[in-house]
């Protein structure tokens, strides 16, 4: 891979001073009028489409403003483990959401959903199985879902009326009663007016009514969705208020990178649960965290195995949930562990991210532990591997100590500034004619495809389409990639290089 780069750079050398310079001098009025001129030859000569004429007419897509948006009520979900709290978030959400398996403790973090119920959107938080003496993870998995009930609003308190009140219930009472939270007492499980009788008997908890539902078939969530809508407020007592806009970073990564630990740092408190174990994430947590005075919607997600395709279980969901998560991500840190080799998963994760077409930025983890010998490796590590995403803002970090996670910051600003990046259209031709007329495409069967007119169809990321008459090759649009980097920066995004080819019309 790396001669045939290099191959390819003798083929089509790299931009020198003048050319970048001529396009920062460029006259914006004369290059418009170029590129309108050639427009309108584009349109009079050509046989165009429909989708064409849509390409050609794309107006300027600015950043989102941010924006501030009041604070949601928030319920948390507690129980002990495998009473059915993640089936009974999904039923509320109306999609499968959360990772739902026929095994306890598959849940493991507090995650946050948006849900909405008769005009009102609250925010729900799933928490693991809450056990009194728990050790090891399970310790942290009861830690974490103890929290999400100081951080609520209201607290679901959900039983199996199949098995009653057992003697870690009772603990989760006292728990929830030593909180002064408003408690709404859930029978789940109760899967038609036979079992409803067994629901009766959790009154002896002290909690109130007990609401009779089946979150496996959705019998009397309605109901119980009209009494917490009675419980909650209209704007949360507890939860930060929320910031909008273009600002949410997906964390990626193999298992145990140190994902769950940048998370932490960055929120300032114990997040997320982290574990020497390989896959403890498995839903993706987001949170609201401010770093060098800037504001953040940090995503961490479940770290990517080596074949997602033979995962099975929960960590087959929860690959999928990671994709998701990063789908709906605009800026992807992808975190790599310095002190192992960097591997083809690693190379795969960034891949990826090229693919979902968001903004990357690489933070090297674990930098502390870095002796000079295991540098000299990276560094050609790097180079090799990672060649293709030279242009990614790199940052050393380490997540447990918060050594320069400030850095972060710039780092995820400029990729997003590149990914929100629009070349002004006469300036793009220009540019393009600069290049034919330096470096033509290589004659093909006795012909040369022209490029007749190129235009910016969109941003995040940056897209570009090319009219032409014939087929380029795909080292020729590698090589006016590498140029508009060269001139226009876009560090930190993918480019996308289309073409569209053209016959001329017939008279």
């Amino acid at each position: 891979m790396a001669d045939h780069d290099n191959a390819e750079r003798d083929n089509y050398p790299d931009a020198d001073e003048k050319l970048a310079q001529r396009m920062a001098a460029l006259d914006e009025a004369d290059a418009l009028l170029r590129a309108n001129t050639l427009r309108a030859g584009l349109s009079a000569d050509y046989d165009l489409e429909s989708d064409d004429l849509e390409i050609l007419d794309t107006a300027d897509v600015d950043p989102d403003a941010v924006t501030y948006l009041p604070a949601l009520p928030v319920l948390a979900v507690v129980g002990r483990p495998n009473v059915g709290k993640s089936a009974l978030i999904n039923r509320i959400l109306g999609r499968r959401e959360a990772v739902v398996q026929d095994t306890p403790g598959v849940t493991r973090d507090r995650v946050t959903y948006k849900a909405e119920w008769n005009d009102r959107r609250f925010s729900i938080v799933d928490t693991g199985g809450w056990e009194p003496d728990a050790r090891g993870i399970n310790a942290s998995v009861a830690a974490q879902a103890e929290i999400a009930v100081d951080l609520a609003d209201a607290v679901l308190f959900v039983v199996d009326s199949n098995v009653g009140a057992t003697s870690t219930d009772e603990h989760v009472v006292r728990m929830l009663r030593s909180s002064k939270k408003p408690v709404i007492l859930v029978a789940n499980k109760v899967d038609d007016v036979r079992q409803e009788p067994e629901a009766a008997i959790l009154w002896n908890l002290g909690l109130g009514e007990p609401w009779p539902v089946s979150a496996l078939h959705g019998r009397g969530v309605a109901d119980l969705l009209d009494h917490v809508l009675t419980v909650l407020p209209e704007i949360s007592a507890v939860a930060k208020q929320e910031v909008g806009g273009p600002r949410r970073v997906a964390i990626l990564g193999r298992p145990n990178v140190g994902k769950s630990s940048l998370l932490n740092k960055a929120v300032g408190e114990e997040r997320v649960v982290v574990n020497e174990m390989a896959g403890t994430t498995r839903d993706p947590v987001d949170e609201q965290v401010e770093i060098a005075g800037k504001v953040w919607r940090f995503v961490d997600t479940a770290g990517i195995r080596r074949r997602m395709n033979l995962a099975q279980g929960a960590d087959f969901y929860a690959s999928l949930r990671t994709s998701a998560a990063l789908e709906k991500a605009e800026v992807a840190i992808v975190v790599l562990d310095v002190s192992e080799v960097i591997s083809e998963q690693d190379v795969r994760i960034i891949d990826l991210v090229l693919e979902s077409g968001r903004a990357l930025v690489l933070a090297f983890n674990k930098w502390d532990l870095l002796d000079d010998e295991r540098r000299r490796y990276l560094e050609r590590e790097y180079e090799q591997d990672l060649a293709h995403v030279a242009w990614a803002p790199r940052v050393n970090i380490s997540a447990k100590t918060g050594r320069h996670l400030e850095k972060l910051v710039p780092a995820l600003e400029l990729a997003l500034k590149s990914w929100d990046t629009r070349i002004p259209t006469g300036k793009f031709n220009a540019l393009v004619a600069e290049l034919a007329a330096e470096h033509p495409h290589p004659v093909r069967s006795g012909k040369q495809p022209r490029i007749l007119f190129g235009t910016q169809a969109a941003t995040r990321p940056p897209t570009f389409v090319l009219f032409t008459t014939g087929f380029l090759d795909p080292g020729y649009r590698r090589f006016i990639t590498r140029r508009l980097r060269e001139i226009f920066g876009f560090e930190g995004s993918p480019i996308n290089v289309n073409m569209r080819v053209r016959e001329k019309r017939k008279r």
